[in-house]
């Protein structure tokens, strides 16, 4: 499975960005396809993730009421809608995919084999 983002840029605080993260080869319906953020200096965390054949989703507590992820199967494409953006969240985006994984392991950035390029995003006071 090969991952690649877009959709990432600068925006000002309280705005909105939709990132994509097309998947070439084919994405089993046991997989769980995540985003993940890494700002300088910091580690790489969680921000959500979406089991492919159920779309049973994830978030992190810092994201939730603020992002939403979804997929569409038939595009092989998973999505983050970003609403109400923050300073904070400005990072490089990058989306991942496994298969299989326990719900308790979803978060955990070191279960996940498959890796974008990652996206900028800059979010401006």
């Amino acid at each position: 499975v090969q991952l690649v983002e877009s959709g990432g840029g600068s925006v000002r605080a309280g705005g909105s960005l939709r990132l994509s993260c097309e998947a070439s080869g084919r994405v089993f319906s046991g997989y769980v396809m995540g985003w993940f953020r890494q700002a300088l200096g910091k580690e790489r965390e969680f921000v959500a993730a979406v089991r492919w054949a159920s779309g049973v989703t994830y978030y992190a507590d810092s994201v939730k009421g603020r992002f939403a992820i979804s997929r569409d199967t038939a595009k092989n494409t998973m999505y983050l809608q970003m609403n109400s953006l923050k300073p904070e969240d400005a990072a490089v985006y990058y989306c991942a995919a496994e298969s299989t994984l326990h719900p308790d392991l979803v978060m955990q950035p070191g279960e996940y084999d498959y890796w974008g390029q990652g996206t900028q995003v800059t979010v401006s006071s």
